[in-house]
């Protein structure tokens, strides 16, 4: 395996790892903290887990292609 692609199946991997680690740490603040401080009704937690699930969904395809990449690497 070229050292390109290994560069590049890292960064990828990084950029999902932060991704993911971002998206919890958002989701957290938002839903447990920032929400009830302000006084946001319950109807908008929804909101911050539909944005939070597209957060996952979006890890989600990149782990994919990230698999794809390592598969085709080995060959």
């Amino acid at each position: 395996m070229s050292t390109d692609k290994e560069h590049a199946i890292a960064r990828k991997g990084r950029h999902i790892g932060l991704v993911i680690a971002v998206t919890m740490l958002v989701w957290l603040a938002l839903t447990l903290f920032i929400g009830p401080a302000i006084g946001l009704p319950g109807r908008y937690a929804l909101l911050f887990d539909f944005a939070a699930l597209a957060g996952f969904v979006y890890a989600g395809v990149n782990i994919f292609q990230l698999w794809r990449m390592r598969q085709d690497s080995q060959r």
